[in-house]
């Protein structure tokens, strides 16, 4: 058996030699090789290809030689051919014990499957793909993908020249990546010179006392020394307690000092311009003993402290001033300047003078004729009614054919009386009224008198220990204006009452102007509701939750809090309709549930929202634009552009408290040359 495996193995080695003398012809080998180089070469080419497999069921030849699967267990010759540096052709043999442990034995299916895996390999890097789509976390998933095909491939370490191939090419890719990350790199460069050019062209002059984008030394009108002196007074004066509190008392005083100057350097100056030409220096002088005390006081925990009770201190300031100004601006607005109080007494001085209470009563056919044009104004204000009533006639088509109802209280209704005796527009109708004339309007039919009447309203009005003072805050303080306990500002829920042969009326207040003719509302088809008026809601603004108390069941279960809120001030009434509906008795019925004041709080605007719940006609916003006496920032467009506008609000146009802006739209209809104005020197 022996005998037979060796002369298998003679024959391939003859036709192995065979084989190698025609590559020798060929000039295939260089003979420059030495002989121990060449039987290493083809050691691993070709002879390492016959080797004996470790396995015994795969090849025949093994199993008949009872070979061992361990090549060690036995000697083997191995016969190699190889040619001398002369060019002849030699013959040599090596027996398997003499080979170094490098060598190592490879199972041909093994081999096969490495080709296989390589291949592989080879065309999993060969795949066409552009560096250039991926970005950085991208290229290293890539390159570790590829270390995990190159563990699974399990190349062998005698493949030099794939592992070099395999080598080049993943050195290629990293020079592609840092290619990629320079280009990266180039590019936010140059993006970051791009926009640093384009600031360059911006215009940073600074039009007001302070921006945060220029620079100090450019702008004329920089504060930044005022600034820097204001933050070191801040931190003066924490400083100084801080000493205090440590018995520094020399450091103390020099802080008090400085702070004391810095302070009379500022004074009313606003920009860097106004200060003193020394307010440099004494901010220099300011840092210095700052420096001084930082390095001798600072601690943080004291520091924090101090400027954590500093800053609850500002902001107990700030809101005690905040409610300081809203009591003194209610106080302004509910004070009647003295120009306006000197009006009416003259007025009232000339009318009983010159006997013109017993003057005849107008047409009271034309007061109660429905097919004129009927206005309600209810007043005391002589003035304003006057503008509300040239305003609104200047714009009339047909001044002839509407006619003004005045109800006025018994205090101003002779110098109204007087004022529109002598100065009535030409061609209208005015009547005024004295409410305390209307003898069926009393406490036992008048829900709102009877309360006005009470000793509980009268206590939460004018004792001043009730919590509706100043300490209160804001909101208690507005229903402390006069107007909510005059029942003029209540009249207007008895319409039918007052008018009772009137199918339509517009009702006007006394804080409006009117700038286009009024005659189209009474064209407007009201669709069977009772009031019609101009809706106020604007997102979550103006909407029923703002006026009435939506956490008592009463509200909750009989209105919407999202309903939208209308105004009062221009409102056209179908009398016919509320007769028809009762609509007083309704705003008697909600005005009683609300005697302890637990569904609304005081005014004309809640109970009116609720009385006329459902039966309110909306009106184009054009017909009336509200906000006058209040809000800066209205729309000017809006407003020259409305039939009606309205100074709702605490700055009436009367008043110095006004907007200015807003001034002119109400002054032009006052006469300024009307004797009576200039005796009390009213001006527009």
């Amino acid at each position: 058996m022996e005998f037979s495996c060796r002369r298998f193995l003679s024959f391939v080695c003859i036709s192995v030699v065979i084989f190698h003398l025609v590559l020798v012809r060929a000039n295939v080998l260089d003979g420059s090789r030495t002989p121990r180089k060449f039987m290493q070469n083809w050691l691993q080419s070709e002879c390492a290809r016959n080797r004996i497999r470790k396995d015994q069921s795969d090849r025949t030849y093994t199993s008949n030689a009872g070979f061992s699967n361990h090549q060690d267990e036995k000697d083997i010759t191995i016969v190699v051919t190889y040619s001398d540096p002369s060019g002849d052709v030699r013959l040599g043999t090596v027996r398997s014990k003499d080979l170094s442990a490098s060598w190592h034995w490879v199972d041909p299916n093994e081999r096969q499957d490495q080709l296989k895996s390589s291949q592989r390999l080879e065309d999993s890097s060969q795949s066409r793909v552009r560096l250039e789509d991926f970005d950085k976390d991208s290229l290293i998933e890539l390159r570790s993908r590829v270390s995990v095909i190159m563990q699974d491939s399990q190349v062998s370490p005698l493949d030099p020249v794939k592992l070099q191939r395999l080598a080049l090419r993943q050195g290629r890719k990293d020079l592609r990546t840092a290619d990629l990350l320079r280009e990266d790199k180039e590019n936010d460069r140059q993006a970051e010179a791009a926009a640093i050019e384009r600031s360059k062209e911006l215009d940073t002059t600074t039009k007001g006392s302070y921006s945060i984008w220029r620079r100090e030394h450019e702008n004329p009108n920089s504060d930044y020394t005022l600034k820097l002196m204001r933050d070191q007074i801040i931190m003066a004066k924490t400083y100084a307690s801080i000493a205090r509190s440590m018995n520094e008392s020399y450091l103390y005083k020099s802080l008090i000092n400085h702070f004391r100057e810095n302070r009379r350097a500022i004074g009313e100056a606003n920009t860097d311009s106004e200060l003193h030409s020394s307010a440099l220096e004494r901010a220099k002088a300011m840092g210095r003993i700052l420096s001084k005390a930082k390095d001798k006081l600072y601690e943080g925990i004291k520091l924090i402290r101090k400027l954590r009770a500093m800053v609850q201190s500002t902001e107990n300031t700030v809101d005690a001033l905040k409610k300081k100004s809203a009591f003194l601006t209610q106080q302004a607005a509910k004070t009647v300047p003295k120009p306006l109080n000197c009006l009416p007494l003259v007025l009232t001085t000339d009318y009983f003078q010159q006997g013109l209470q017993k003057r005849v009563v107008l047409n009271k056919n034309v007061l109660e004729d429905p097919s004129l044009y009927h206005y309600a104004i209810f007043s005391d204000n002589v003035l304003a009614t006057s503008v509300v009533i040239n305003s609104t006639v200047l714009h009339a088509s047909e001044p002839e054919k509407h006619v003004f109802h005045v109800v006025t209280d018994k205090l101003n209704f002779a110098a109204m009386k007087m004022w529109f005796i002598v100065n009535s527009p030409a061609k209208v109708t005015i009547q005024v009224e004295n409410i305390d004339d209307f003898k069926w309007l009393n406490s036992s039919y008048c829900s709102v008198l009877r309360q006005l009447e009470s000793a509980r309203m009268k206590e939460y009005y004018f004792k001043t220990s009730h919590p509706s003072t100043l300490s209160d805050g804001l909101e208690n303080l507005k229903y402390r204006n006069p107007k909510y306990l005059s029942m003029l500002n209540h009249l207007r829920f008895y319409l039918p009452e007052v008018y009772p042969k009137l199918e339509k009326i517009l009702f006007l207040d006394d804080d409006i102007v009117v700038q286009k003719d009024l005659t189209p509302l009474w064209s407007i088809d009201m669709l069977g509701m009772v009031n019609a008026a101009v809706e106020t809601c604007k997102e979550s603004f103006h909407r029923f939750d703002k006026y009435l108390n939506f956490s008592h069941p009463k509200i909750s279960e009989n209105f919407d809090p999202n309903a939208c809120g209308w105004a009062f001030g221009m409102n056209m009434f179908d009398l016919k309709e509320w007769r028809k509906r009762n609509m007083t008795g309704i705003y008697h019925y909600w005005q009683d549930m609300n005697e302890d004041r637990a569904l609304w709080k005081l005014g004309s605007l809640p109970p009116g929202l609720i009385t006329f719940y459902n039966l309110t006609y909306p009106l184009d916003r054009g017909w009336h634009v509200l906000g006058l006496g209040y809000d800066a920032q209205l729309n000017q467009t809006e407003i020259d552009n409305a039939a009606v506008v309205h100074y709702n609000g605490n700055y009436k146009p009367w008043l110095e408290l006004a907007i200015t802006k807003y001034k002119p739209y109400w002054s032009r209809y006052v006469m300024p040359d009307n004797p009576y104005l200039r005796l009390c020197r009213i001006s527009q």
